[in-house]
């Protein structure tokens, strides 16, 4: 349990909010320990034992940790954090994950909430917000304020009649208590309005959608509005990956979903994520996942 003498970080609602994720992890969880929930882009997290690395490619996100202990890592720099903190995510960067502390008698539970660039925006104009420059990964102790709604939303999942009426309000509330808290030097900038940010996410928010198809670079600076030499600049800096690394990337990840979770074949996976070469996707799944899918899937599957 978190240590009771830290009581701007591990408050009443704090408890409060652990008791509401236990309960809906541990009735909706799936065999991967998420859980979602009817709100956009809000879910929760059950994992109930250390496990192995997990590679993703993030959206801007929120993670507050409520159980638990969990290192990601991003580059050469990893984050640990646990019951109390929480994770932000300001860019769509590549990262490993890996879970410390859980058991079956004290599992992991986080709430996470990707980030609505939208509402960010608005909500900046709005309140007159200056941008502010941060790393696009860190960690800091959970705001009390975006607790505290998270709490009050995660009340609804109880009031069905309710969740219409009050739900997009409290996500709303939850921005920007994020905007204007202490996670707010580093959520600011997806605020911005015709931000490098901005434009990035733009380009890949397109990468996202057609992973699977061939993509020009020059369609995708004009996505961004940008020359193809300043977007490959600004790109490599907000992510820390080349466009074709990213979209490379993300057809891996995807792959690699769909055999674990749908039971798809090798070869099939690999063409349905854009791949012509077997062979060729093959040697990538192992340069990114360390091993073969085909020893990948066996140990997944003694592991289940």
């Amino acid at each position: 349990m978190p240590d009771t003498a830290s009581p701007l970080v591990w408050t009443q609602p704090m408890r409060s909010l652990l008791d509401l994720v236990r309960r809906h992890a541990d009735a909706h969880a799936d065999r991967f320990g998420l859980a979602p929930t009817p709100f956009p882009g809000l879910g929760v997290v059950r994992v109930m034992r250390p496990g192995e690395l997990q590679v993703a490619v993030q959206k801007p996100l929120i993670a507050i940790c409520l159980q638990g202990r969990k290192r990601v890592t991003m580059g050469t720099t990893s984050f640990d954090y646990g019951a109390g903190e929480a994770l932000v995510i300001t860019a769509d960067v590549p990262t490993t994950s890996q879970i410390l502390d859980a058991s079956p008698a004290a599992p992991y539970y986080a709430l996470a909430l990707e980030l609505d660039p939208a509402l960010l925006r608005r909500l900046s104009v709005e309140a007159d917000l200056r941008p502010a420059g941060a790393a696009p990964v860190r960690i800091e102790p959970a705001d009390p304020d975006v607790t505290d709604a998270a709490w009050r939303l995660m009340r609804l999942l109880g009031r069905p009649a309710a969740l219409p009426v009050l739900g997009e309000s409290l996500l709303r509330e939850m921005h920007y208590w994020l905007l204007t808290g202490r996670h707010g030097a580093a959520i600011r900038g997806l605020g911005v309005v015709d931000s490098h940010a901005h434009r990035i996410a733009r380009a890949v928010a397109l990468i996202r959608q057609d992973y699977a198809r061939t993509l020009r670079i020059g369609d995708l600076a004009a996505v961004a509005g940008m020359s193809e030499s300043s977007f490959h600049q600004h790109f490599r800096t907000i992510t820390t990956l080349s466009p074709l690394q990213f979209q490379k990337q993300l057809r891996l990840i995807e792959a690699r979903r769909q055999m674990l979770a749908d039971g798809v074949g090798i070869t099939h996976a690999a063409h349905a994520v854009g791949y012509e070469s077997v062979p060729q996707f093959t040697r990538d799944y192992a340069r990114l996942f360390g091993m073969p899918p085909g020893r990948d899937m066996r140990e997944a599957r003694l592991s289940a």
